[in-house]
This record gives structure tokens, C-alpha cells and sequence, in this order.
């Protein structure tokens, strides 16, 4: 639960990890037999951590090369501790980057409560405010990410269609079917993080997506292995060269089904914890 809470909070699950261990290391040292309420004691920490590592985390990204996505991570990384039916709508690529709208203690009060359904009187303690404080956090973070709209999934069915599409359009130019499941509107973001080359700007609209990937991504990835995952709530690709992860791709939806977005993630530091 902790490294779930973690990874929403900081997008990055390296950085949820050290959180975790942190957590950890302070738990081992503490006179457990004084603490009341350990779940209590246990994520007030984590959060507080989390807190420290993502003003860190923000400043880092002033200076980021290109876009910023979300590390990806294994659906089933998290969903022991979870109930399934948060999986897929607070894991998704589309959700984590909304959550950057938020400030960080909207962040972790909205998590909190509409995601782990912590009390507000225990979330005021963990975030050292008084409890009125923390409902105007939670209610400025739900008017901030309109996130009935964003947080919407459509049927495993039409997601697999998606990805069935996606493979045909880049491995044999045909983007007839893709083309059908896409918004008029949709944007692809590319995370090289200046360590490979990719876009730095997002792509928009129909048109322009689909020459992309036909012009260009079919050229370097009709010969990757492709492997079907569930990653970050959904099912997507990892993309692999030999032994090697080369890249991720999950996407967003509206209300319709349409996919809005496409996220690539090539970043080698981010795709380092996946495994083939």
C-alpha cells in the first residue's frame, strides 16, 4: 500500500521505493510498542517523505529535456495491496500527469481520501493541518482535475482493439483501424528525458500522429519485440531489442472510448526496473 500511495504521489518508482525504504529504516529504528495505531504511524511517514522528495522532484523537472511521463510501472506491482476496481483509474499515465497540476500537499490530501480513504482528522495530522484546511485541499484538487472526464477507462475489449491497431499501424503501415479508435484531437507525448532521441514537443491532432507513426516509428520499431503488459492500469506494450527494454506505451481516454493520448516512455533510467 505504501509503495502505491508513493509511486501516485511521486510518479517515479525509484523514487517511491526510496520512500518506502526510508519508511522502513525509521520503523525499525522506533519503539514500536508506543505506537498506537501503526497503519496511522507507517503512511504519516511514507507521506512526509514523499513530501521532501517531490519538492526535489519538482525543481528537477524545471530543467527536464523534453516531455515528462510518468515512470511506468507493472500493474501487478501495486495491485496486491489494492482494491482492483482503483487500479486502473489511479495508475493510468493521463491521471498521474493531472496530478501534476496539484500542489503537493493537494496531492497527497486528494490521494489520501479519494484514493485510500484515509479520514480527514488523520489526514490533518499527517500533513500538520487543521482538518477544515484539508477539505479545502481535497476540494480544490477535485475541481482542479475534473477527473470524472480524465480518469475514464473504456472496455478491456476496446483497448485491446487499440493495441491490436497500434501494432498494425506501425509494423505494416496500415492506420485504417487505428485511425478509427483515435480522437480527432489526440496527442502523443515522448519521454527521452534527453538521453535518447525522441520528440521534445507532443504531437497533435489525428493527422499528424498517424504520419509519425508511419513515417518515422515504423522505420525503428517494426523490428522490436513487442510484449503486451498490463502497465500503469491497463494494458500496454513493453518494446524490447534483443534483451533490453527500449520502450513503454500506454494511453488515455475520454468518456466515448476514443484514446486522447499516446505516452511512449524512453527514457532508459525509467524503463531500468522493468523487466522482460
Amino acid at each position: 500500500m505504501l509503495l502505491g500511495l508513493a509511486y501516485r504521489i511521486l510518479g517515479s518508482r525509484a523514487d517511491a521505493e526510496d520512500a518506502v525504504q526510508d519508511t522502513f529504516l525509521k520503523w525499525q529504528a522506533v519503539d514500536r510498542e508506543a505506537i498506537e495505531a501503526p497503519n496511522a504511524w507507517l503512511t504519516t511517514t511514507c507521506t512526509r517523505r514523499c513530501l521532501d522528495l517531490l519538492g526535489n522532484a519538482h525543481r528537477a523537472r524545471v530543467d527536464y529535456v523534453g516531455a515528462w511521463l510518468p515512470e511506468p510501472i507493472p500493474t501487478l506491482a501495486v495491485a496486491a495491496a489494492e482494491d482492483g476496481a482503483l487500479i486502473a483509474d489511479s495508475l493510468s499515465t493521463a491521471f498521474l500527469l493531472l496530478l501534476e497540476r496539484l500542489s503537493p500537499k493537494e496531492r497527497a490530501a486528494y490521494l489520501l481520501h479519494e484514493i485510500f480513504d484515509t479520514p480527514y482528522a488523520e489526514i490533518a495530522t499527517m500533513l500538520e493541518l487543521k482538518e477544515p484546511a484539508c477539505r479545502k485541499l481535497v476540494s480544490r484538487a477535485r475541481a482542479n482535475l475534473q477527473a470524472v472526464e480524465e480518469r475514464h477507462a473504456p472496455p478491456r475489449e476496446r483497448q485491446q482493439a487499440l493495441l491490436e491497431a497500434f501494432r498494425l499501424a506501425i509494423t505494416e503501415g496500415a492506420t485504417t483501424r487505428l485511425a478509427n479508435l483515435l480522437s480527432a484531437e489526440v496527442r502523443l507525448s515522448a519521454d527521452g528525458g534527453g538521453k535518447v532521441p525522441t520528440l521534445l514537443e507532443p504531437l497533435h491532432g489525428l493527422e499528424e500522429v498517424l504520419a509519425f507513426l508511419v513515417s518515422r516509428l515504423r522505420g525503428y520499431w517494426s523490428n522490436y519485440q513487442w510484449r503486451e503488459t498490463d502497465i500503469n492500469g491497463g494494458p500496454g506494450f513493453v518494446m524490447h531489442r534483443e534483451e533490453n527494454v527500449v520502450a513503454t506505451v500506454t494511453f488515455g481516454y475520454d468518456r466515448s472510448g476514443q484514446t486522447t493520448d499516446i505516452f511512449i516512455v524512453r527514457n532508459p533510467d525509467k524503463l531500468a526496473r522493468l523487466t522482460l
